[in-house]
């Protein structure tokens, strides 16, 4: 698409989703703001939002025992120096097919979020004529099935509850419904309340457990239905999309309500994936797989000879990216897809390349998300993806320099921090202008690629005198990308 072309629409979804009232600057603080949207731009020029292309790094786990079959819904935890992962496995009946009452929830371990083991657990209650790595069995309330766990390391929380999760079908012939519960560890869990969420939603995916610091308060993120799936409406058709429900207490929840996703189109979101980004986390990350259940590019006969399910045959799924900034509205700025199947022709089928519930870092400029690979054919992984901090998405401008404008904003800090990247031949450059646009402050040409580089002005600028007042920044880019900035004391 040529460049100019991407400005005006980017220009007009900015101009769609603008700050309610563009008279009332923004209050950024020192928090860290990614360009993933149009929050914080008010005007581009010659300047594209960029969606990120992740890199693909190494498998990490093989789901390759008779306990894993269609091993699925991957959360990933980081715990100070330990990583936890999390994931559903099943097995198969003698006659070969999917016997959902057979459902567990095992875990793996890592110290550095690229190296994972199966530890070898010794819980009492565990199945020992299944792996050690198991740490919940289906149960009467069949908690694996979509078993969502979070840390909730908040001051004040009772340790034998530091972590929460979500999950269930709820009982065989019952209504179902999702069941709390709490651990100390992450590894030995137990029972929160008996008393069901959700009953009579159609739960069938992992429903998102998470802390939203922002609103201060639980959500859940569930899997609902665009026409029914409901008490009121039992029966469901139509899209799968996403709603919302929230708690201040772990216990009584309000009612879900749908998520609404701007002028997007609606689309089978079959999982969500919604997280505090750790590095802002006043900004929601999803990372959904996306579902055409009507698409398919290889024959049944081909697929068969890859031992592809023959549930698994028809449909196609891909990776995409979604934001928010906190209530009931996703941002999809990016409706193009994250992560493609791409060449291995074996991934081409149903609920293939499902993203992790979970992206953490691992390295001082990286971080990481995982994805599942070759659903139920008995080659199914866990692949690394790998993306620079903050590198969701970015500003960018080709050789050809562009400008981009700000919303008026406060700060509080001294130092403007930024992380971009250029070409040798690149270069970013950035003003800060007062209510009038008059420039008060340029700054040194930035060249390079950093994480979070400070801005040097010129001449000897105090960026602490502007401190609580409105302000704009713009941006002047050739051949560069801007992911994200932040004042710093």
């Amino acid at each position: 698409m040529p460049t100019l072309l991407r400005s005006l629409i980017t220009l007009l979804a900015v101009g769609l989703t603008a700050h309610a009232d563009p008279t009332v600057p923004l209050e950024l603080g020192d928090r860290r703001e990614l360009f993933v949207d149009s929050f914080l731009i008010a005007q581009l020029d010659n300047v594209s939002l960029q969606l990120a292309k992740p890199q693909r790094a190494e498998v990490v786990l093989k789901f390759d025992q008779p306990w894993e079959y269609a091993s699925g819904f991957v959360t990933v935890l980081q715990d100070g120096g330990t990583y936890r992962l999390y994931h559903r496995g099943g097995s198969r009946d003698s006659s070969g097919k999917y016997d959902d009452s057979a459902e567990v929830t095992a875990y793996a371990e890592s110290r550095d979020g690229i190296h994972w083991e199966k530890p070898n657990l010794d819980l009492p209650a565990r199945d020992r004529t299944k792996g050690g790595n198991i740490i919940l069995g289906a149960g009467q309330y069949r908690v694996s099935h979509n078993f969502s766990p979070m840390i909730d390391g908040r001051t004040g929380v009772p340790p034998e509850e530091r972590f929460k999760a979500v999950g269930g079908k709820g009982p065989t012939g019952k209504p179902g419904g999702l069941y709390r519960y709490v651990s100390g560890d992450g590894i030995h869990w137990k029972l929160h309340s008996a008393e069901p969420l959700f009953v009579g939603y159609a739960l069938d995916s992992l429903n998102v457990l998470t802390w939203l610091p922002q609103e201060q308060c639980y959500a859940v993120y569930l899997r609902t239905w665009s026409e029914g799936g409901t008490p009121e409406q039992p029966k469901f058709k139509g899209i799968r999309t996403i709603s919302r429900s929230t708690s201040k207490d772990f216990v009584h929840w309000t009612k879900p309500e749908a998520m609404t996703f701007g002028d997007a189109p609606l689309e089978h979101l079959y999982t969500n994936n919604t997280q505090p980004y750790f590095r802002a986390p006043h900004l929601l990350v999803a990372l959904p797989f996306r579902y055409w259940p009507d698409r398919q590019v290889y024959s049944n006969e081909q697929q068969k000879a890859w031992n592809v399910s023959p549930t698994q045959m028809k449909g196609l799924t891909d990776a995409v990216f979604m934001t928010s900034r906190g209530g009931t509205r996703y941002d999809r700025t990016f409706l193009e897809s994250f992560i493609r199947p791409g060449l291995d022709e074996r991934a081409w089928h149903a609920r293939e390349t499902q993203p992790s519930n979970g992206i953490v870092q691992t390295g001082p400029c990286e971080m990481s998300f995982y994805v599942i690979n070759h659903y139920t054919l008995p080659s199914a992984h866990l692949t690394r993806y790998v993306l620079r901090l903050d590198g969701f998405a970015s500003a960018h401008a080709g050789y050809t320099p562009g400008t981009l404008l700000t919303k008026p904003f406060t700060f509080s800090g001294a130092q403007l921090t930024l992380n971009f990247s250029t070409s040798a031949a690149g270069n970013i450059l950035v003003e800060i202008l007062d209510e009038n646009q008059q420039v008060l402050a340029t700054s040194i040409g930035l060249i390079g690629d950093e994480i979070e580089r400070v801005v040097t002005w010129k001449p000897d600028f105090h960026l602490a005198s502007l401190a609580g007042k409105p302000i704009q920044l713009r941006f002047t880019l050739k051949d560069a990308d801007l992911y994200a900035l932040r004042f710093v004391p």
